[in-house]
């Protein structure tokens, strides 16, 4: 089975990236979809451990989560030792389960694949990009986005142009869904998988 990683800033298009892997028939996994589920379920107790009023009715309230560990690097990396294993264990199961299944290719959609040292794990590693203009565009039309937010969360995050660098492919998606589609195709032929 093909192992790609998949990473890219906040607003590149990572998940629409995913979502055309998938259209082509890769089994992929969505790091930020496993932390939703966690923070409705297995994350809770710990997290309310660690933050206590962090939590509403069984789940996370990311707003008040967020308020407490941003712009606090000791409160951030308390947070990522609680919600990073568990995700990590969800992948390994994922994965486990899609070579059961008998797929040919696996996507780990991972924001943070570089920054924790994840390159090493995949077969080959896909960068989603679309230029910063673009990117700011798209992440200030989020709900609740502000200018001091993205800021801190673009602190945690390699450069663009340095993923850019380390990525065996590029996905522009700054041309449209129709565009990456056909990026996304060339690198499945490129990897041998379509």
């Amino acid at each position: 089975m093909l192992l790609i990683g998949l990473t890219g800033s906040i607003g590149m298009g990572k998940s629409t990236t995913a979502r055309l892997f998938a259209e082509e028939g890769a089994a992929v996994h969505d790091s930020d979809a496993a932390v939703h589920a966690l923070y409705a379920g297995a994350a809770v107790p710990l997290i309310e451990a660690a933050f206590p009023g962090t939590t509403r009715e069984g789940a996370v309230d990311r707003k008040e989560l967020g308020t407490r560990v941003l712009g606090d690097a000791k409160a951030l990396e308390k947070l990522e030792n609680i919600v990073h294993p568990l995700v990590r264990a969800a992948e390994r199961a994922f994965l486990d389960e899609a070579r059961a299944s008998g797929a040919t290719i696996a996507v780990a959609d991972i924001p943070l694949l570089f920054e924790t040292g994840r390159a090493k794990d995949f077969d080959r590693v896909v960068v989603v990009s679309a230029g910063a203009d673009e990117q700011r565009r798209r992440v200030m039309e989020r709900p609740g986005m502000t200018e001091e937010i993205f800021a801190r969360i673009l602190e945690r995050q390699l450069p663009d142009a340095e993923k850019r660098a380390r990525a065996g492919v590029v996905i522009d998606t700054s041309r449209g869904v129709e565009d990456a589609r056909a990026q996304v195709r060339a690198a499945l032929k490129d990897f041998g998988a379509a």
